[in-house]
């Protein structure tokens, strides 16, 4: 992307997939006291999903559920009789969820890409703002439609090109995590997978903020920082990023911008004999 805001790419992801898996699960697990506090633009976006649910659901996968909040919902919104899995890969998260556990929520420590669940086990994957910190996106597109039964749904938030933008032109080195994959990479990567029946909107969302204590705050309350530049930043710096931002200011408050895909993914139903 090109502009004044400059790109908001950020650093080349580990060769190591492990230590990348345990860098994002060591952030989000610092956060999660904090989560449901900081992450009120998280929550915002994740309400666009409810739309797109089924009808009905008797097993649902909460991919990425952080402190549970969208477990509990979903749990509340689809019954007694639905069990609801909340999966992380923060230990810290998890433990903050069990605190307010609701009835019919399982808990589950685990890599998205490498779901501990059986084929053909699960009528809906939720999941916001989850999938943007997995590095093998086919691999992940790969599980979704192996867990899901046939006529099963997948809904997902994710995060494209532009997000955190100006957190980028704030910062001579960005303070996020990763670069964010496009619109028609999610819909190939989907494909690729099996899904045939697959919807991608994009949507521009931008909130904000008092000062540049508050936008870091949010930042990093979803785990989106990264810990090796934080540590060296010099009070000029944080001066030098004030006056930056500053310049963005607008009569509601500093601007943080976030480019959200909504992603729905069906599975076919699984074909009925034919009668002669």
């Amino acid at each position: 992307m090109s502009g004044s805001l400059g790109h908001a790419d950020v650093r080349p992801l580990p060769d190591d997939p492990s230590d990348w898996r345990r860098q994002v699960a060591q952030a989000f697990s610092r956060a999660s006291g904090r989560y449901t506090q900081l992450a009120q633009a998280q929550q915002q976006m994740g309400a666009a999903l409810w739309e797109h649910l089924p009808a009905q659901a008797e097993v649902v996968l909460d991919l990425g559920c952080g402190p549970g909040h969208w477990s509990r919902r979903l749990a509340a919104h689809f019954g007694p009789h639905c069990q609801v899995l909340g999966l992380d890969l923060a230990p810290g998260m998890l433990q903050v969820a069990r605190e307010t556990e609701g009835e019919g929520i399982a808990w589950l420590c685990a890599d998205a890409a490498e779901l501990p669940l059986a084929a053909r086990q699960v009528d809906l994957v939720f999941s916001n703002l989850a999938i943007q910190w997995c590095t093998d996106l086919d691999a992940l597109m790969a599980e979704l439609f192996r867990v899901l039964r046939p006529g099963g749904r997948a809904v997902i938030n994710t995060l494209g090109p532009g997000t955190l933008r100006e957190a980028a032109h704030v910062w001579s080195t960005p303070d996020t995590l990763l670069s964010f994959r496009s619109r028609l990479e999610h819909l190939a990567s989907a494909r690729l997978a099996g899904f045939t029946r697959v919807r991608c909107s994009e949507t521009a969302e931008r909130f904000f903020y008092p000062d540049l204590t508050a936008v870091m705050a949010s930042i990093r309350g979803v785990g989106a920082q990264a810990t090796r530049s934080a540590a060296r930043r010099t009070r000029h710096d944080l001066r030098r990023a004030e006056r930056r931002y500053e310049s963005l200011r607008e009569p509601a408050g500093l601007p943080l911008s976030y480019q959200r895909l909504t992603l729905v993914l069906d599975k076919e139903p699984a074909s009925c004999p034919s009668t002669s």
